[in-house]
């Protein structure tokens, strides 16, 4: 009797796998080499002073924003941090990942979520410790952790969070007003936080938009390779056809 050389089913399922994890790991590796390599290059340029004009905007923003400072902003900026907190970031995230598991019935999206967030770590970390640039001299109001100036990681961090879940947002409910407000939430999330650490001293102008440029190339990147279309929900030409005949 013929021996069947055709691999089993589940060895053909195990190959397929392993393709499907390959194809998305590569272009995800190739991207945060890309963005450490990018930001690299220009943190390093900046912190040698070959851009003196951004080198200026950073001088004189931060100036505005520490001669502007009140009780009331003082109050309001350390809320706007504190969303992109550390301990903060990682409980959103961990709620976001159990509730999208939940409502939706697959792990695809929390997945996205898992991977956004610790890319854009993994990134932050390995720019700061190529790059290392002085906070902005002047009074901080919050305590400076080791790492350097450049970039934000707090900006980065709150694109890599919350525009990823306006985004799943988006896709998974488009057609509510309340999804869309709660979108443009999270959308406006890492402008307030970028808005806070300039005030409060923390980074200068060039490290926020340096954060949120790195982790918004990290983030799109992610969605595109690990975020399928959307199925198309219209029947097909032939049964349309049918339909409209009945």
């Amino acid at each position: 009797m013929a021996m069947d050389s055709r691999p089993a089913t589940g060895e053909r399922s195990d190959r397929h796998r392993t393709r499907s994890v390959v194809r998305s790991a590569v272009p995800l590796l190739v991207t945060a080499i890309a963005v450490i390599g990018l930001m690299w290059m220009g943190g390093t340029l900046l912190v040698n002073g070959s851009f003196t004009g951004l080198s200026r905007a950073d001088s004189v923003t931060t100036e505005w924003a520490v001669a502007h400072r009140t009780p009331l902003l003082d109050g309001l900026t350390h809320a706007g941090t504190m969303m992109a907190d550390t301990l903060v970031a990682l409980g959103v995230t961990a709620v976001a990942v159990v509730v999208l598991r939940w409502r939706l019935g697959r792990w695809r999206e929390s997945l996205i979520v898992v991977v956004a967030v610790v890319g854009e770590l993994l990134i932050f970390l390995a720019i700061t410790a190529l790059v290392h640039r002085d906070r902005p001299p002047v009074v901080r109001l919050d305590e400076a952790p080791p790492t350097s100036s450049f970039p934000s990681g707090h900006t980065g961090a709150a694109v890599a969070l919350y525009a990823c879940l306006a985004v799943l947002l988006l896709r998974t409910v488009p057609r509510r007003p309340s999804a869309r407000a709660m979108a443009a939430v999270g959308l406006a999330i890492p402008v307030i936080v970028a808005a806070s650490r300039i005030y409060r001293g923390m980074h200068y102008l060039s490290d926020v938009v340096a954060g949120a440029i790195a982790s918004g190339i990290w983030l799109a990147v992610v969605l595109v390779v690990l975020l399928r279309p959307a199925p198309d929900r219209r029947p097909p030409a032939d049964e349309a056809s049918r339909r409209a005949a009945l």
